[in-house]
């Protein structure tokens, strides 16, 4: 009955999981499949601004809200860590499977759990900080294409669309939504407003402010976002160099822990009776699961305060 109960309870996170993640790629393989409907090109190049309003003019308010909906609810969705549910959740499941097949004393499943659920967490963190440097590397190749399509005459918005058509996922769905809102007449402000809340980060905050500003008073963008890009590589660069100086901490934090697991196994085999009374007793298991705990938490906290902020 006990086998039962806990095959099933991995089975029911493996399906939550399965189900989350495959909605994920549906939304996307939907959001592929209506690009071309939502953000259609315009039928002729000769149409003047004038005809085109009155053309937009044309339609009821009902058919223009049917086409507007799906970029604001369905675009690219907010920047976070999706999966950050998922270490807490198995790091639970796998202290309720040890408590309830094994004997374990309780002080000592739960520092288990929580150093299993903490680094399982931080690598959910190297994965969402992955795809973040990605996104800030894409930004820079897509402005550096923007200057040169400004710098032979184009405008903001064929200038954009030209970004988009050579940069990849993450990237392209938040330009995609950028170009397409604009092109059916949302505000541009507002628009650029909106970029930079989906993607709360500061190259994207700098990004969108040249933009914005460049809309409302005018005057030459390709130098502004020249600067701007060069100002997101120099911060590409700068997080790079930090972050192998801080590799080096992080291997020696991880090597001194490893030494302190191998002088607890020498000194087990040199006095396993010692050991075993002196873990029996309650001060001291709940000294050894204090001090497993511990390490894990300075691991956390190493990592969070190693994160540069600038």
């Amino acid at each position: 009955m006990v086998g039962f109960a806990i095959a099933l309870m991995w089975l029911v996170i493996a399906a939550v999981g399965v189900l989350v993640l495959r909605q994920s790629l549906d939304r996307q393989r939907a959001l592929s499949r209506l690009e071309d409907t939502r953000f259609p090109e315009p039928q002729s190049q000769s149409l003047s601004p004038e005809s085109a309003r009155q053309a937009l003019a044309l339609g009821t308010s009902q058919d223009r809200s049917d086409v507007y909906t799906p970029s604001l609810e369905g675009g690219a969705r907010r920047l976070r860590r999706t999966w950050w549910w998922l270490p807490w959740t198995a790091g639970l499941a796998l202290g309720l499977t040890l408590l309830l097949a094994t004997s374990w004393r309780e002080e000592f499943v739960a520092s288990i759990c929580v150093v299993l659920a903490l680094l399982a967490n931080q690598f959910e963190g190297f994965l969402h900080a992955r795809r973040v440097a990605r996104l800030e590397v894409q930004l820079a190749d897509s402005i550096d294409i923007m200057v040169g399509a400004l710098g032979a005459g184009a405008a903001v918005g064929p200038a954009i669309e030209a970004a988009i058509s050579e940069v990849d996922p993450p990237l392209r769905p938040y330009l995609e939504e950028v170009s397409g809102r604009i092109r059916l007449g949302d505000e541009p402000l507002g628009v650029f407003r909106s970029l930079a809340d989906r993607v709360p980060l500061e190259t994207f905050l700098l990004f969108s402010s040249a933009l914005a500003v460049h809309w409302e008073v005018g005057g030459r963008l390709a130098p502004t976002l020249a600067s701007v890009g060069r100002t997101i590589r120099d911060r590409i660069e700068i997080n790079r160099r930090i972050q192998s100086n801080i590799a080096q901490s992080q291997f020696s934090t991880f090597a001194i822990l490893g030494l302190i697991y191998f002088i607890a196994l020498i000194v087990w085999r040199n006095g396993p009776e010692q050991m075993r009374e002196f873990i029996a007793t309650p001060a001291g298991g709940w000294f050894v699961a204090g001090s497993i705990v511990l390490q894990a938490v300075g691991i956390a906290w190493m990592n969070l305060i190693s994160k540069p902020k600038f």
